[in-house]
């Protein structure tokens, strides 16, 4: 919030006492939660960890929607909360309006909200949900870079600062990158927090759109988008030089397969059946829209699939055939160990490996035949963990749906929305298309949408095992 209030007073906008105060309510009052609670056991066991996430994404929501309140550029608390959550939870659905009219302070801390909630992300997919048991996540903990022991506060210190050095190494890239291609280095710096953290937030009304007419912005976002939905492991192993390490892990390749076969689909589909106006400057009529469509085609696919959720294009109106397809692209999400959204490819993965040797088990009902990831052996209870995490994702979006339509959505923004919010994607359906936004919602419906970006982004198991009464039960 201070790095906020330094450049909202650089740039003059009016907001830096605002940004100050807001930052200054902050700090007051977690230095006195510290000093109240100075002299109790710093002992963390699994049912405080998941108290600790948990109501740690929420008070951070609430503490950071207070430079939107106090500045006045969201003054309701319910937009104010939901723009936070949003950012937080790096999905990116928006509630103002007109963007560019916000003072470039509330502008950077609504992008730094996006860069602090990815890193977070990270570091809780890496080296906590792990020790919590949570969603197969132990499947690539011991990929985490860091050392041997299995003390929980060495390996969670290593692992961060790994981990943190290669999130602000590709920021500061992208920065530097973003700004040579033509946009200005507030631009450059706002849209970089925004894209490795796979969250959204842009400074124009347009998105990326904004930037059509400059093709090289847009492959710079794109290949830090799909950076951004690798997991961070594998940059971790890509700089240490274990390439082919990184080229031979399963979740890797099927991310670059997927993203490239549903690439080739979509550009296909814009090229031959989608009307394109946004041809590029400079080149004949044909190379034109095909570049275009390549690009946009390339760009929304990355961008859906990573849930950074950036527009260059509304692709609700290319076809029918491609709101659909983008539609089941909203529960794919990126890697784990990454800052994207959604199911994750490696539970995809494992559920189709798993489905398929189900047939062999069928046939052969006396075999043992388990579940192999990346050559080694996954655990039976792994298994049941990743189907359990499925089957509740899918319920919670068909619930999440139902309460949408109950407050008065339309089918397609219910099943639009709670799938973007759920996911953590962004743009959704109907009328929280890729060139609207959210601020149309009920009251009621954002605090909803809230709920479910929460959920999403704390992978389910986090938040919904502190509704169930045994949690609380003395043991």
């Amino acid at each position: 919030m201070l790095l906020a209030a330094v450049v909202s007073g650089i740039y003059g906008d009016g907001a830096t006492l605002s940004i100050t105060l807001a930052a200054v309510s902050t700090m007051f009052v977690g230095t006195f939660a510290m000093y109240y609670t100075r002299g109790h056991r710093k002992e963390v066991k699994q049912k405080e960890g998941y108290i600790i996430v948990t109501f740690g994404w929420i008070v951070m929501s609430i503490s950071g929607m207070l430079p939107y309140l106090f500045s006045g550029a969201i003054p309701d608390i319910t937009n104010a909360f939901f723009e936070t959550i949003s950012g937080y939870t790096t999905t990116g659905a928006s509630v103002v309006n007109d963007i560019e009219a916000l003072p470039e302070g509330i502008l950077l801390w609504r992008s730094l909200t996006h860069w602090i909630g990815g890193m977070g992300i990270i570091v809780l997919a890496i080296a906590i949900l792990p020790l919590l048991g949570i969603g197969g996540m132990q499947l690539f903990a011991a990929e985490a870079p860091g050392p041997s022991s299995d003390k929980l506060h060495p390996r969670i210190t290593d692992t961060a600062k790994r981990l943190w050095l290669i999130y602000f190494g590709y920021t500061v890239t992208e920065t530097l990158l973003l700004k040579l291609a033509g946009m200005s280095f507030f631009d450059a710096a706002n849209h970089a927090l925004s894209t490795l953290s796979t969250g959204g937030f842009s400074t124009k009304n347009a998105s990326l759109a904004y930037w059509n007419d400059q093709p090289l912005i847009q492959y710079i976002v794109i290949i830090f988008m799909f950076l951004a939905g690798t997991n961070f492991v594998m940059s971790y192993f890509a700089f240490k030089g274990k390439v082919q390490k990184v080229l031979k892990d399963e979740e890797f390749k099927f991310y670059a397969l997927f993203l490239f076969s549903a690439t080739v689909l979509v550009v296909l589909v814009v090229y031959f059946q989608a009307h394109i106006t946004d041809l590029t400057p400079g080149y004949p009529m044909v190379l034109g829209k095909l570049e275009s469509s390549f690009r946009h085609g390339l760009f929304q696919v990355v961008a859906i699939v990573t849930t950074t959720g950036f527009v260059s294009a509304d692709f609700t109106a290319w076809t029918p055939f491609l709101t659909i397809f983008f539609f089941g692209l909203f529960f794919l999400g990126g890697s784990a160990g990454s800052t994207a959204g959604g199911i994750k490819v490696m539970r995809h993965l494992l559920i189709i490996k798993n489905g398929v040797l189900e047939f062999k088990r069928t046939l052969h009902t006396n075999a043992i035949i388990p579940v192999r990831y990346n050559n080694k052996t996954v655990k039976g209870n792994i298994i049941y963990n990743i189907i359990g995490f499925f089957v509740l994702y899918m319920l919670l979006f068909i619930i999440g749906a139902l309460v949408l339509g109950f407050l008065g959505l339309d089918f397609e923004s219910a099943i639009g929305g709670a799938a973007s919010s759920l996911g953590n994607v962004g743009p959704a359906l109907g009328s929280l298309n890729p060139v609207s936004n959210f601020n149309g919602l009920p009251v009621l419906a954002k605090w909803w949408c809230g709920l479910l970006m929460l959920a999403g982004r704390l992978e389910l198991f986090t938040v919904l095992i502190l509704l169930t009464p045994y949690f609380w039960k003395r043991t």
